[in-house]
């Protein structure tokens, strides 16, 4: 039996604060490298009182209307590993963000947190965007940002919405640029 190919799987999270626990998150997207039609996103209900102001404005979500109406954080990381254990019969899941460690952090603790593991591996171990990129180009950390990796991969109709979802589907494309690229230098 030949081997399953690799899923590269873009993450994106908005989060009412800087940390996950004392604050929540709110949306959850996820978006397959080179599969725009495998897709996932969830709202959650704020875990905790407190909040960023600021930090829950970089979204526009409405928190009273997720306190009604998202569905409680166990919930929503349940849909999402079933939809990531989904994709198992296809490939082998992959985390990817851009940064890992911002939207790595609150996804790892939330499936640890509500599910008690994490669909992506005990250690939450993925890929960092700006990390790889300054990998296979050699640039220096000012400048592996995604807004200069699409400007110099002519993506520049990739709009950054702050919607988890939305932006899932922008870093996949992002990714999928960079894997392209990497793989034309070859």
């Amino acid at each position: 039996m030949a081997k399953l190919p690799e899923l590269y799987l873009a993450v994106d999270v908005e989060a009412d604060g800087p940390i996950p626990g004392p604050y929540s998150m709110i949306s959850l997207g996820i978006a397959v490298v080179g599969r725009p039609d495998l897709t996932f996103y969830t709202e959650l209900r704020p875990i905790s009182d407190d909040f960023v102001p600021a930090a829950l404005a970089v979204s526009g979500l409405d928190r009273d209307r997720l306190l009604r109406e998202a569905p409680p954080a166990a919930e929503a990381m349940a849909a999402a590993a079933s939809w990531i254990n989904g994709l198992r019969r296809i490939g082998r899941p992959v985390f990817l963000a851009g940064p890992a460690v911002f939207d790595g952090m609150f996804v790892h603790w939330y499936f640890q947190r509500f599910l008690g593991k994490s669909p992506f591996s005990n250690s939450g171990a993925g890929i960092d965007l700006r990390s790889y990129w300054m990998g296979m180009t050699g640039c220096e950390w000012v400048s592996s940002r995604k807004s200069i990796i699409k400007q110099q991969l002519k993506l520049n109709d990739l709009p950054h919405t702050h919607h988890a979802g939305e932006d899932a589907s922008e870093l996949a494309q992002v990714f999928e640029a960079v894997l392209d690229s990497r793989r034309r230098q070859e």
